[in-house]
């Protein structure tokens, strides 16, 4: 959360707050709000207004990070800083060391346990049709089922969103509906809008609406994807294959963002492009797994060869199974439920790397074995 009365320092500051490897979303300041995982304090117009408020926060929570941002390096600033309970501070803009107080907060508040969300895996098409809402439904369910924690999808998808046809789950509210009801977004009101699916999985629904998501959907949907990192365990989100404001906003919070493509000369030139933009925006590009749908020998182009016209490593490739996947969609039964197949197998052990510590290692050192998420490595940080 962004303490300032100027507009330009919230825009500057929440651009290099989402441009590290740390996912991060930025929340709107409300009267009485204290409750954030990091605050940044404008301190370079009214510096006693400023310590009055890192006081106050610090008050509030011993282990909250609170960042002062200063006009200039004053050293008496600086120690009435320290004395109200700042952690960092910086003159603005701040230097190359933002990034590495941001990971020392982050690992300070993993290891203490307190303000612990979910984990947030993001699923985005190099082209339309490329499967993306399979590998997202199907790695959900498995989520579901294999760590038996509380676990969501959402649909991003505006007008034609599937995820509730691979379901077999006809939902009767959608993400819009939260959107409309911004003002009773709380954990009551969202067990009202998720649909439940028998595997455990709840389900957040694409809207029926063309024209929404939308641009002006892209703050209200990041307060969303907030709320549901503190009611779910995890969350997954099928974004599409289209970068809008409300894309952008799930990328930024992501834990990890799983760009899905096929062997074919579109997906591979759309992917290369993407992983340009991705990295444009400021999300990282150490959060993005590459992951190769409809994958058979013989290769239409080696993998060797798609990783070089990338430049980023195949993470985890699925096989070619038309016949499979058409029948799950056409029944609304996910794959996992459908018998021993082997896409079904590939969905087990790609899923059963996201949930077990244990593979973390087998990962980093093989990384065609899967994808991880950040959070899984905040002890290496």
């Amino acid at each position: 959360m962004i303490l300032s009365h100027d507009d330009a320092f919230h825009t500057q500051v929440g651009a290099l707050l989402r441009s590290g490897p740390v996912p991060m979303s930025v929340m709107a300041e409300g009267p009485g709000t204290r409750k954030a995982d990091l605050f940044i304090v404008d301190g370079r117009q009214d510096a006693a207004s400023a310590m009055a408020r890192v006081e106050a926060l610090r008050a509030a929570s011993a282990t909250t990070g609170i960042f002062v941002i200063a006009s200039e390096p004053n050293p008496d600033l600086i120690l009435r800083s320290m004395r109200a309970g700042a952690n960092e501070f910086f003159t603005f803009p701040p230097d190359e060391t933002w990034h590495e107080a941001i990971r020392r907060t982050a690992s300070r508040r993993a290891a203490s346990g307190d303000g612990q969300a979910g984990t947030m895996f993001v699923f985005f098409g190099a082209k339309g049709g490329a499967g993306t809402t399979t590998l997202a439904v199907n790695s959900a369910v498995e989520l579901a089922r294999l760590s038996g924690q509380r676990t969501v999808v959402v649909d991003l998808k505006p007008g034609l969103g599937e995820v509730g046809l691979f379901l077999g789950v006809r939902s009767r509210y959608t993400l819009v509906d939260a959107l409309d009801n911004m003002n009773r977004l709380d954990s009551e009101f969202l067990r009202e809008l998720v649909a439940k699916h028998k595997s455990g999985l709840e389900i957040l629904a694409g809207s029926d609406n063309f024209d929404r998501p939308n641009s002006s959907d892209g703050a209200g949907l990041e307060e969303i994807l907030r709320h549901l990192r503190e009611e779910y365990d995890y969350v997954i989100v099928d974004a599409g294959s289209q970068i809008n404001a409300s894309v952008l906003a799930s990328l930024y919070t992501a834990d990890m963002i799983g760009l899905v493509a096929n062997p074919d000369v579109p997906s591979i030139r759309n992917a290369q492009r993407l992983l340009d933009r991705i990295r444009q925006m400021g999300a990282s590009a150490d959060r993005v797994r590459f992951l190769l749908n409809r994958a058979a020998e013989p290769y239409p182009i080696p993998p060797a060869q798609i990783e070089a016209a990338v430049g980023h490593p195949i993470d985890h490739m699925f096989p070619s199974d038309y016949k499979t996947v058409s029948a799950a969609l056409n029944s609304g039964v996910p794959l996992s439920l459908t018998g021993n197949t082997p896409l079904a197998s590939q969905f087990d052990s790609f899923t059963r790397r996201l949930i077990d510590a244990e593979g973390v290692a087998t990962q980093a050192q093989d990384p065609g074995n899967g994808m991880i998420s950040l959070s899984r490595l905040a002890s290496l940080w």
